[in-house]
């Protein structure tokens, strides 16, 4: 098991494989380049990003944003918003996919583990009652039996009401299909940053240089002592719909905040140096190597880790200020939780068939996890 910025990850274990329908109007045309498309090829639900080069990364906060380099990324198209819980239940009534945290670990990927406690569930965070020291997730993390999409803070829970709320307890697997199904992709650790940054290139926030401009809150995060005190000055507790907050200046919403979000690159430890002339800045990098993105601190559990962004509702200024463009997280690929979530892009432009077409089934492969 590994902590993360507000807490912990525990590994779970995959299913071999999943069958899912693809949308046929989805189907993958010309990829759209630089500049401003003159229609919306894929409707008011994503913006335009116009791609160009930026300064990734930060050289003042957590080691592993460093160093400061120069990065390019081309055009694509972005979803306003994280995937809802609206969005997904209808990829989940299309398909029926049946995601990870809904599936029991596979004992023989987790060798020494005890048989009670290998039974589907997911992360939720859990608020302690009384002021306590932030110094060990485990005093308000829980795997809890039962937690899932469905179920956010577990058996009992739902998602009444919440709609157009973040959909949470997905893993990387899970993001991955409903991007597959969608026409879609999850965005390069570079994508989703620039996107973040909308044009405000070096600043701390991604509204600027002040966390609360004006006394003004920006994003879901949290306000007090983590864990033990939330003043909900924001107004949530957990999530928020995903336009409760302002849009940055690409038109983007809870690019900060609210739930962390999936990127298809692998973590490594810190970036690559800045490129030593122009001609060498890197363009459209896809990220770090799958074998150094295991977790050194856990040698006995290999599993890969992909690079989660944008920080969470569970962000406190004494614990976590992961609420910025620049901050990065490295989760295993088979783990969810009750704060992370993800977006979709699209680097191409949509086939409007003319003509009704049958679904095509596509097999998803899945990674295997444990040992490898």
């Amino acid at each position: 098991m590994s902590t993360d910025a507000e807490g912990a990850a525990a590994p779970r274990s995959h299913p071999t494989r999943e069958t899912i329908t693809m949308r046929p109007e989805m189907d993958i045309e010309a990829a759209v380049q630089h500049g401003t498309p003159h229609r919306k090829p894929w409707g008011d639900n994503m913006v335009w990003v116009p791609g160009g080069t930026f300064q990734m990364g930060s050289d003042r906060h957590y080691p592993e944003e460093a160093p400061v380099h120069r990065v390019a990324v081309a055009g694509f198209w972005m979803d306003r918003t994280p995937v809802t819980n609206s969005q997904f239940a209808r990829f989940v009534t299309a398909t029926g996919y049946v995601t990870f945290a809904e599936i029991p670990p596979d004992p023989k990927d987790y060798p020494g583990a005890l048989p009670h406690m290998l039974y589907a569930g997911s992360l939720v965070f859990r608020r302690p009652l009384e002021r306590i020291q932030a110094d060990h997730w485990g005093h308000w993390w829980t795997f809890m039996k039962g937690a899932d999409w469905r179920h956010p803070l577990g058996p009992g829970s739902s998602i009444e009401g919440l709609g157009d709320h973040p959909v949470v307890h997905v893993a990387y697997q899970d993001a991955l299909a409903y991007a597959r199904w969608a026409g879609k992709a999850l965005p390069t650790e570079a994508e989703w940053e620039f996107a973040a940054r909308s044009g405000q290139d070096g600043a701390e926030f991604a509204w600027g240089g002040e966390l609360h401009p004006g006394g003004k809150m920006m994003a879901n995060t949290w306000q007090g002592q983590f864990p033990w005190q939330n003043l909900v000055q924001d107004g949530y507790e957990r999530t928020s719909p995903v336009t409760a907050f302002p849009h940055n200046d690409y038109g983007l919403y809870d690019m900060i905040g609210n739930v962390w979000e999936w990127t298809s690159d692998w973590f490594n430890p810190h970036h690559e140096p800045d490129a030593a002339k122009p001609c060498c800045i890197p363009k459209n990098p896809r990220g770090g190597k799958e074998e150094l993105s295991y977790d050194p601190c856990q040698p006995q559990q290999r599993i890969p880790r992909k690079v989660l962004k944008g920080g969470s509702h569970l962000c406190a200024p004494n614990y976590c200020r992961r609420y910025r463009p620049a901050a990065r997280h490295p989760q295993p690929i088979d783990t969810s939780a009750c704060h992370v979530g993800f977006r979709c892009i699209a680097r191409n432009r949509p086939k409007l068939s003319l003509a009704p077409t049958r679904p095509k089934r596509v097999g998803i492969e899945r990674a295997p996890s444990g040992p490898r």
